[in-house]
């Protein structure tokens, strides 16, 4: 991991810096993280630390373990489908919540962000796109007047966004289905058609988890 340079919100940075390798799996599922240890390697006290390390742990990237090193969270095939299960009931929930908030600047926004994961899947750069595909839905959420709201949503993609990494071999073939999905609920969106937006993100949550499935049941029957 690269060191903090900066004598800035030293919590901020050491949190992003170890959400970062988390997610690009840098740091395994299970990994120790001793606070002494990390702290040395980041190059700041353990006060900012233990607050990074707290922040990760309200977004289930993390245990925290009373006495011991906070371990990185495993994401097996039963916490992918419970995410997705809370996944679905809320992004479908919040097309709906965001109806009087659509507008060109949104459009525009989606529309860039959808820019990028074509971009992403052209130059086979997966990783990226797992992060452009966890942005467009936080894009999406970050209309919603209910913050609390807003918060579930960021912390359920960011725990599907890690599971995510267990599918990182089979991107090639759904990434661009993905993108696809995800142009229809933006074209069903700018002709403010928001039932067929719901149906839209409704089939592109199954579509996700069904390619969880085709995943883990591949895996099983090695």
């Amino acid at each position: 991991m690269k060191k903090i340079i900066q004598n800035v919100s030293l919590a901020d940075q050491a949190y992003n810096l170890l959400k970062k390798a988390i997610i690009s799996a840098e740091l395994a599922p299970e990994e120790e993280l001793p606070e002494e240890k990390l702290a040395s390697d980041l190059g700041i006290s353990r006060t900012p630390l233990r607050e990074a390390l707290r922040r990760l742990a309200m977004e289930g990237l993390i245990v925290l373990q009373k006495g011991r090193p906070a371990i990185v969270a495993t994401f097996t095939k039963e916490d992918s489908l419970e995410y997705m299960e809370l996944r679905r009931v809320l992004e479908i929930y919040n097309i709906e919540k965001i109806t009087s908030a659509l507008d060109e600047d949104l459009l525009n926004e989606l529309r860039g962000n959808l820019a990028l994961q074509l971009e992403a899947v052209t130059k086979n750069n997966f990783h990226d796109f797992i992060e452009l595909d966890r942005e467009f839905h936080l894009i999406l959420a970050s209309r919603n007047r209910n913050s609390k709201f807003t918060e579930l949503i960021h912390h359920m993609n960011t725990g599907i966004n890690r599971a995510f990494l267990v599918l990182s071999n089979t991107l090639q073939m759904s990434a661009y289905e993905a993108y696809e999905e995800h142009l229809k609920i933006i074209e069903a969106l700018a002709a403010k058609n928001v039932s067929q937006a719901k149906v839209n993100m409704l089939e592109h949550m199954q579509n996700v988890e069904n390619r969880f499935l085709s995943y883990f049941q591949k895996e099983e029957n090695k």
